[in-house]
């Protein structure tokens, strides 16, 4: 039975890494000793001891420990006997480029509809998807499949930004992009906007936080969904 939360950041504006999550963290992790970090994303290039370290510092709060992935000589192993399991944000494609090159992709996907509790913020929540095509991040490396895990039955666009009324800028908005997307493709995306997060129960998904969050899909009109709700895309 899937046990996830799928958040859109790890960090909102004015507080630190997860401390808008902690509250729901100190309960979905209530029994966990030991979180698995995969840091593949590596945000701004920094290495996995990094990643590692500063992420230890808000589970601390909570008396939880940190365990990087890199740290064990066996990555599915890893996986396989984790208490529960968090993947960070970063650059989506190095991410999933990283999965697929240490084979771990599919044994992760089997951990978490085993039961594993699976925390995603931002590439980690991408991931979460039927593919990867909604990030936002530059391709700088080029990894073998955009398909990821399909735990959930549509894709995500993490930190979704609206369009700025009045603004000069000349480039695509989201919801452009987003659109030209659903010329070739039919999966539907959510736009999930800083500080949401999808609570996922086996099947059924409901939106929480502060903010809504936008469906596309292909052939249709934009609509909103409001927190509190479950989603049925």
């Amino acid at each position: 039975m899937k046990k996830m939360i799928i958040a859109s950041t790890s960090t909102i504006h004015g507080s630190g890494p997860l401390e808008y999550l902690l509250p729901k963290l100190s309960t979905f992790f209530k029994e966990i000793k030991t979180v698995l970090f995969i840091p593949y994303a590596r945000p701004g290039g920094i290495s996995y001891d990094e990643y590692t370290e500063k992420i230890s510092v808000p589970f601390a709060k909570i008396n939880i420990k940190v365990k990087g992935i890199h740290e064990f000589e066996k990555s599915k192993e890893a996986i396989q006997n984790a208490e529960a399991i968090f993947t960070g944000g970063g650059n989506t494609f190095e991410l999933v480029n990283q999965l697929y090159k240490n084979d771990v992709l599919l044994t992760l996907k089997n951990s978490i509809k085993s039961g594993t509790l699976y925390l995603g913020t931002s590439a980690g929540s991408n991931i979460c998807g039927i593919s990867m095509m909604n990030t936002n991040d530059m391709p700088i490396v080029y990894p073998p499949s955009f398909k990821t895990m399909g735990l959930i039955p549509f894709n995500i666009n993490a930190h979704y930004l609206d369009p700025i009324e009045n603004s000069t800028h000349m480039g695509e908005t989201r919801e452009t992009r987003i659109k030209e997307y659903h010329v070739f493709n039919e999966t539907s995306v959510l736009g999930l906007r800083e500080g949401s997060w999808l609570e996922v129960n086996n099947n059924k998904i409901i939106l929480q936080g502060e903010l809504s969050a936008r469906v596309f899909q292909q052939g249709k009109a934009p609509y909103e969904i409001e927190s509190g709700v479950e989603l049925a895309i």
